[in-house]
């Protein structure tokens, strides 16, 4: 037992040591949080940020049991009581393919019957919600290939593989060197978006706020003028 506090006490010490200590997932890592976290270190010396990128099929973090300040979640917005939380940008899932997959300028969503689908979920529910919006949920997804995160399909639909649905703030950056297209100017609400959480009574409080606000301000923003974007 007075093995376990001294090993707590000391696990306190090496988190306060470190700064801000900050859980992911791992797309978000990859996609967009490096090169904002990279830019913030330049601007805020005083305030240091431990990232880690986890694969998490539901998004979670659990501040008593797991070592960590603050994380960044996908989720509803509905959080404990305890948990401080901010939305950083919304999810918009939008189907992307290489700029040469479909060639057409205007596909009709009858002719993704003839595509490979790329599906970034393993129980496929980011294209079952973008058909779902589109009413066209006779549209079979049942074949394709299937991968465990985002990054994966947007990579493969980069290779010309076939089509995936994505987030588009977290494809921004392909769309904008056009190494992806979207041939359907439809982007879909899911009502889930990306927080910033953190428990209420952490110390830790000011430097979080400072990251938030830091943050926000690098969040792409959805220029895209020939693009309808659909609540649920």
């Amino acid at each position: 037992m007075g093995f376990k506090i001294i090993e707590n006490a000391c696990a306190l010490l090496r988190q306060d040591r470190y700064g801000l200590r900050l859980k992911a997932p791992s797309t978000l890592t990859v996609r967009w949080l490096l090169r904002a976290l990279d830019a913030f270190k330049k601007a805020e010396d005083n305030c240091s940020v431990q990232l880690s990128s986890v694969w998490m099929d539901i998004d979670s973090v659990d501040f008593y049991s797991e070592p960590y300040d603050c994380a960044i979640l996908l989720a509803s917005g509905r959080f404990p009581a305890d948990i401080e939380s901010f939305k950083l940008f919304d999810e918009w899932l939008i189907p992307v393919c290489h700029p040469d997959y479909m060639p057409q300028d205007q596909p009709a969503l009858a002719d993704l019957a003839q595509c490979e689908f790329l599906h970034p979920s393993p129980d496929r529910r980011d294209w079952r919600r973008w058909l779902a919006r589109m009413d066209a949920l006779e549209i079979s997804i049942d074949q394709g290939q299937v991968f465990d995160t985002l990054d994966q399909g947007i990579s493969a639909a980069q290779q010309g593989l076939g089509i995936s649905v994505v987030d588009l703030v977290l494809a921004s950056a392909d769309l904008q060197a056009g190494r992806l297209a979207t041939p359907f100017k439809h982007a879909v609400a899911t009502g889930d978006g990306y927080y910033m959480t953190w428990l209420k009574a952490s110390p830790k409080a000011r430097q979080m706020h400072k990251l938030r606000d830091f943050l926000l301000g690098q969040v792409p923003p959805l220029a895209y003028k020939d693009i309808n974007y659909l609540y649920g």
